[in-house]
């Protein structure tokens, strides 16, 4: 899907996926403390991209982090504001991020990379890394499968990747591998998986 379609989908369901998923509490406690390891003493910029209601980026400004949060949907970022006073927030794509090149030290991809279609994902990898600098700390959460396939999400169709070809796909786009998480299915939640990369 495009970008424009994607973003016309969250808009119109932001109350009710902000209601739901928009506290750190509904987060995975494993989940939180990766991302903390990762990204909160990184010195300099991290941008949290596709940040949906913030709440991850309120959560790393809250660890020290000088974080930025950028989402397509207006209404995640107006209430990302309201909820988190004091912290940055941009309404913007991922895929055309408004930094200068190796300028950022890291990147939160929070399942913001799961609505890309595939012949298009190598393309975003590489314009985030085109922001980071290098060294610099890349964190992609995603929807995890034996294949490469699309579902249909709760908003808009997604994409479930086996963790080996999306790591595949992040070392193509000039990456390191330092560290990856899989869970299984629990209850509702889909199979989980977070690859944490380097930039080369």
């Amino acid at each position: 899907m495009n970008p424009h379609d994607v973003q016309e989908a969250y808009s119109s369901l932001a109350q009710r996926y902000i209601d739901l998923l928009g506290s750190v509490e509904v987060v995975h406690p494993d989940d939180l403390r990766l991302i903390e390891r990762h990204l909160a003493h990184l010195r300099g910029p991290v941008l949290d991209l596709g940040c949906g209601p913030g709440h991850l980026t309120g959560h790393l400004h809250g660890a020290g982090c000088e974080v930025t949060g950028i989402d397509l949907v207006p209404e995640f970022i107006a209430h990302a504001r309201r909820a988190h006073p004091g912290v940055p927030f941009e309404v913007g794509s991922l895929t055309d991020v408004d930094r200068a090149d190796a300028s950022v030290a890291g990147v939160l991809a929070w399942y913001s990379l799961i609505h890309v279609e595939p012949g298009r994902l190598d393309g975003a990898l590489l314009g985030v890394r085109r922001l980071l600098a290098p060294g610099g700390t890349l964190v992609v959460g995603f929807f995890e499968g034996p294949v490469r396939e699309p579902f249909e999400h709760r908003v808009t169709t997604a994409y479930r990747w086996p963790v080996d070809e999306m790591a595949g796909r992040l070392t193509s786009a000039g990456f390191v591998e330092v560290e990856r998480s899989r869970r299984p299915q629990e209850g509702e939640r889909r199979p989980h998986a977070v690859l944490v990369v380097r930039a080369v």
